[in-house]
Order: structure tokens, then C-alpha cells, then sequence
């Protein structure tokens, strides 16, 4: 028997839509994923689909005697919907005491070598998984054969992805080859072989009907500003009012990913535009804040995302960092060598740069199709 599914329904502005809410099953996971309209919403972690667009009397006569099959319409983020969105890792047992101070001391491996907080919220949520998913063995005698057992029982079983499977092999590899000296031989874990995607891009359309809507002056200078500059979602939050450079036209991006600071042009109209958000919100100290002064946060912007693209009418899963992708693909069509844009971008090596030429249409519209011969 599957897991029961719930169609949560929202009224978002003038739109309603189901909000499918199921603990995970791989199989309900790509039913779902296959049906027409479906949009995959990153944040909440579940398929989203227009009211119009989901055929629920199919949903029923497909899943009957297999699942049982909810419409409900409880807020998101409240306890029902908590119980009701479950993952593997909320059926695993508790840490042990023991486990759960080896925790501790990782954490702090981690900070006293400066990781950033992302990383260490990562690394601990991975290595934790991995302790409970051991159970009662104790951390001495873990070896090889548990990482194997652990990747076909709990990652392939419940199809999690070869990126999630990386995160959990980093954070296990860094655990006992720092802290520990046990059985487990970390270097013959071997990490799966990296899924080959590619980038999403927006089209100029698209990304200008995009940073027109926003009718929030703040809102649109936010979006307007991770475009222009490719920024990360940290990157922008973090942003101080002195990393504005408006005497050299640019911004100054400082302790990002990598630890390192780099410099972005500024547009002129970004500029003005920032002009006019600074006078009719007056920040203290970040570039843009929360309504009680403190940093603005990553949730309020992943909803001003959302809500823009609801009213801007484009019905893509776009994330944030899909404007940071077409800024560079945006440069790269419009001249700027692989090289600059490394450096705009802040990537580490060339190669992951190189990954825009896959998707930029500059040279692939010049290519002409045997087709249009025949």
C-alpha cells in the first residue's frame, strides 16, 4: 500500500492550485512528475499544479486500492502539513547519545576550520542520516560494507539523487578521516558519477517580463539586481550598503562562496533604480531588510519569486538561480569571453563556466538543418 496522497488546495492572487503532498514514494513521486502541468516547486518540495490543469477523478481511479487519495486545504507550513510531507530521513531512528556527541564534535571540527554555515548545516544533516541509518552499531565498528548497505537500502531505494548521495559521501569521508581512526577505509568510498544537466536559461523576454511585474519597488530591485550582477541568493542577502560602488559603477561581492571577494559591474539603471529604493526605504545596514531591520530572508525572497512568476504568467519551476544562469548565458550570446565571465561569476575553475556554451544559442542558430534542404 502507498502513502496516503494529499491535494492540498491554495488560493495564491487569483489562482488556485493543488499542493500534492505525499511522504516520499518514488513511484507516486514520477506519476505525478509525468502529468500535464506539473511544476516542481523547490522550496516546498512537492509537485504543483493550476486547479484546471489536475484531472482529480483520474488521480482517484489510478491510485484506487493503491493509495488513498486526500483533498484537503490546510496552510503550508502548518503541523498537518508537516505530518503529511515526510522524508525517509523523519522514519529513521533517533541518535544515540554516543552518535549524537560524535555529532557535536564534528560540528565543531567544522567550525574551527571556518566552513561556512550552509556547509556545516549540510555536512552534519548528512553525517546524521548516515549515524541513525546505522543504528545501534557502534561508530568503531562501522566499515564498508554499511556505506554499501546505506547506498542501496536508503539512497537507490528511496531514488535519491547521485548529488544528495555526493553531499553524504563528502560529509562521511571528512568525519573519519579527520576525527576518527576506524575500520572504515575512506578511500574506498567512491562517489557516484555526476548527472551531466544542464543549466536553465530564460529567454530576454522572459527575464524582462519577469522584473516588470513586481508591482514592490523593493521586490523588483531585488530580482533586478540578482540578474544584472549573476548573483547567488546569498550573495544578495548578505549585501551591505557599503558594498555598493556607485563612484565606479560596481559592486563589491565579499566572503562568498569559496571565501573569496570579487567585483561585478553595475548598470547605470540598476543604479538608479537602488537610488529610488534607498530613498523610499532607507536601510540601515544590509541593502535590503527584513520589516523589523534585520537581514531579509531566504524564504521572504524564494516567495517574491514565486508570487512574480504566478502574476507574470510564466509557467516554469524558475528558481533563483536560474537568473544567475542566464546572466551568464545572456553574456556569453552577447560577446563576452568565457574567461570574463569566470570572473563576474566567480567560478574556481573554467570548466564550470564552459558549461553556458551548451546552452547559448549564438553559434546554434548559425548551424543550418539538413533538413531545410530536402
Amino acid at each position: 500500500m502507498l502513502p496516503t496522497i494529499h491535494l492540498n488546495r491554495q488560493e495564491i492572487g487569483l489562482k488556485t492550485y493543488y499542493y500534492v503532498i505525499f511522504p516520499f514514494s518514488r513511484e507516486i513521486f514520477h506519476y505525478f512528475k509525468e502529468q500535464p502541468g506539473a511544476t516542481w516547486d523547490k522550496y516546498e518540495r512537492c509537485w504543483v499544479f493550476e486547479e484546471a490543469k489536475l484531472d482529480t477523478e483520474k488521480i482517484n481511479k489510478d491510485f484506487a486500492g493503491k493509495a488513498n487519495v486526500q483533498v484537503v486545504s490546510y496552510p503550508l507550513n502548518s503541523a498537518e502539513y508537516k505530518r503529511s510531507h515526510l522524508k525517509p530521513s523523519d522514519l529513521l531512528p533517533e541518535l544515540e547519545d554516543s552518535k549524537h556527541r560524535a555529532l557535536s564534535a564534528f560540528v565543531s571540527y567544522l567550525n574551527s576550520k571556518r566552513y561556512s554555515p550552509n556547509t556545516i548545516r549540510v555536512y552534519s544533516d548528512s553525517l546524521s542520516i548516515f549515524f541513525r541509518f546505522t543504528g545501534s552499531i557502534p561508530i568503531d565498528e562501522i566499515r564498508n560494507d554499511d556505506l554499501i548497505r546505506f547506498n542501496n537500502d536508503y539512497i537507490l531505494k528511496n531514488g535519491f539523487s547521485s548529488s544528495f548521495q555526493n553531499q553524504v559521501v563528502n560529509a562521511i569521508k571528512l568525519y573519519f578521516r579527520a576525527i576518527r581512526s576506524v575500520r572504515l577505509d575512506v578511500d574506498l568510498i567512491h562517489r557516484p558519477r555526476r548527472e551531466k544537466t544542464l543549466p536553465n536559461v530564460l529567454s530576454k523576454e522572459d527575464i524582462k517580463r519577469l522584473l516588470d511585474t513586481p508591482y514592490n519597488l523593493k521586490h523588483r530591485a531585488m530580482l533586478s539586481l540578482i540578474y544584472s550582477c549573476g548573483l547567488r541568493r546569498s550573495e544578495l542577502l548578505n549585501m551591505t550598503l557599503r558594498d555598493i560602488d556607485s563612484d565606479r559603477y560596481v559592486v563589491i561581492i565579499r566572503q562568498s562562496k569559496g571565501k573569496k571577494d570579487r567585483i561585478v559591474p553595475l548598470s547605470p539603471k540598476i543604479l538608479e533604480l537602488l537610488r529610488d529604493y534607498f530613498r523610499a526605504y532607507r536601510p540601515k545596514k544590509y541593502l535590503f531588510e527584513g520589516q523589523t531591520g534585520d537581514q531579509y530572508s531566504a524564504k521572504s525572497l524564494e516567495s517574491v519569486l514565486k508570487q512574480t512568476l504566478h502574476r507574470a504568467g510564466i509557467d516554469k519551476p524558475v528558481s533563483l538561480h536560474w537568473l544567475r544562469h542566464s546572466y551568464a548565458t545572456h553574456l556569453l550570446e552577447s560577446g563576452t569571453d568565457l574567461r570574463s565571465i569566470q570572473e563576474l561569476l566567480g567560478h574556481k575553475s573554467s570548466k564550470t563556466t564552459e558549461i553556458y556554451t551548451h546552452v547559448s544559442t549564438r553559434h546554434i542558430q548559425n548551424i543550418r538543418s539538413p533538413f531545410d534542404d530536402l
